[in-house]
């Protein structure tokens, strides 16, 4: 039997943190972006700001100590990618407690459960790292993020009004928050 995927045979899906990413990497990863972004999902861009912009954008995430770029690969190639995002070292009040952000699987890679399994990677690394709170925020437009957080536990604690401004109309936003680990004196679930 050749290695040729078929129909029948089941997408290979892996999630994982990357520290480095070559040319093909960052192409795909680029692509995917682009993708996203014209979709709607989100991202902080309306509209993609070119591949010079996407590449730079993503070289400098890799060098920033508190962040952690995770992808998610469908068969190899890079369709989508999240951030785990560590307060600054000032700010000790809020150490417990981290960031998920930039979640997306572009729409040509959706179907598959990719985005949770990016999720759970991001919650998993977190949990390792010592954190116990994991934050995220998102337009109210994407009601398919929200879905996916709810159904993982994600609780919402509040709303911003005026969160984004897309083409002219504001939209709402979320705040949702996660517990990692019991708090001391709690038994884990």
């Amino acid at each position: 039997m050749s290695g040729t995927p078929t129909e029948t045979d089941e997408p290979q899906i892996l999630v994982e943190r990357i520290t480095t990413l070559d040319d093909d990497d960052l192409h795909a990863l680029c692509e995917a972006t682009d993708a996203a972004i014209i979709d709607g999902g989100g991202f902080g861009w309306i509209n993609p700001p070119g591949r010079r912009a996407l590449e730079t954008y993503y070289r400098g995430v890799l060098l920033v100590p508190e962040r952690e770029l995770f992808v998610a690969r469908l068969n190899g190639d890079i369709v989508g990618s999240a951030h785990l995002v560590r307060p600054p070292r000032n700010n000790e009040a809020q150490a417990f407690a981290a960031q998920l952000m930039h979640a997306f699987i572009a729409p040509f890679a959706r179907g598959h459960g990719m985005a949770r399994l990016l999720v759970e990677g991001v919650e998993e690394r977190a949990r390792d790292i010592g954190y116990h709170i994991l934050n995220l925020d998102v337009r109210e437009t994407q009601g398919a993020a929200i879905r996916l957080y709810e159904s993982m536990g994600y609780t919402r604690w509040g709303e911003h009004p005026d969160y984004a401004l897309v083409r002219g109309t504001v939209i709402r936003g979320y705040f949702y928050h996660k517990r990692l680990r019991p708090r001391k004196g709690q038994a884990s679930a």
